[in-house]
């Protein structure tokens, strides 16, 4: 049975760290379209978003779960962003829904699915647990596949979900308006590796690999610059609108 303990958060609002995230990696691509895996946009994209902070905004230390091509379980993730105590984490990610038309982002935070395809999504995201050396032991148990495993997420709530949800408005709110992207809007599920973070968290999925166009537009520089930049531009307000609370 999962037992972690509730998480109390901290009232100083400076937003000074913040853990970038490029999801999948190594043995584990992710999903894919005709010629492009997820692991290796989430990293393009990290590392683009992650350089655009640090030329642009001193006084922020950005911390990469990886910066090439190597693989990382979900716990080891939240664990570097727990020992850097950081301030936020950016999880970046692709979708997939083959067979559909599906296009455009989302920004998960961690909560309850309220609909099928967000439960689908996590399913797919948490599955990569599968893959770690005895991981019914360092999950305790967590089986990424049963619903019944995900009511765990009900009696944990985050302490921090209001922070998230309004990193996360900030981020479709600037692919909507200003990156020219269809927002599929902010959701919630149940992701281990948000869970598992001790700070505002969210997971942003970038663009469908099932859809062509989507990933014609992904596989472009022009196309990653503008989802780095939308992040960035959503981190820098958050961070004023959050310090200005203080």
């Amino acid at each position: 049975m999962l037992s972690f303990s509730a998480k109390t958060p901290t009232y100083d609002n400076k937003i000074d760290v913040v853990v970038i995230d490029a999801g999948h990696g190594g043995h584990d691509p992710g999903t894919s379209g005709k010629s492009l895996k997820e692991k290796e946009v989430a990293l393009k994209i990290a590392l683009k978003l992650g350089s655009y902070i640090e030329k642009n905004i001193p006084g922020v230390k950005v911390i990469y779960t990886r910066k090439d091509d190597r693989y990382l379980s979900l716990d080891e993730r939240a664990e570097i962003a727990n020992k850097a105590k950081a301030d936020l984490f950016i999880c970046i990610h692709a979708n997939s829904l083959p067979g559909a038309p599906a296009f455009g982002t989302e920004t998960y935070v961690m909560g309850l699915h309220k609909d099928k395809s967000n439960f689908e999504v996590a399913k797919r995201e948490n599955s990569v647990i599968l893959m770690d050396e005895n991981y019914e032991e360092r999950y305790e148990g967590f089986d990424p596949k049963s619903p019944e495993s995900y009511i765990l997420f009900t009696l944990n709530q985050s302490a921090y979900q209001e922070s998230s949800l309004r990193f996360a408005a900030k981020v479709e709110e600037q692919f909507k308006n200003r990156v020219g992207r269809n927002s599929r809007g902010v959701k919630q599920a149940g992701f281990m590796v948000l869970w598992k973070t001790t700070m505002p968290s969210v997971l942003i999925e970038t663009g469908f690999l099932s859809n062509a166009n989507e990933e014609k537009y992904l596989g472009t520089e022009n196309g990653q610059d503008m989802i780095a930049s939308g992040i960035y531009r959503a981190f820098k307000e958050y961070k004023t609108e959050m310090e200005s609370l203080n």
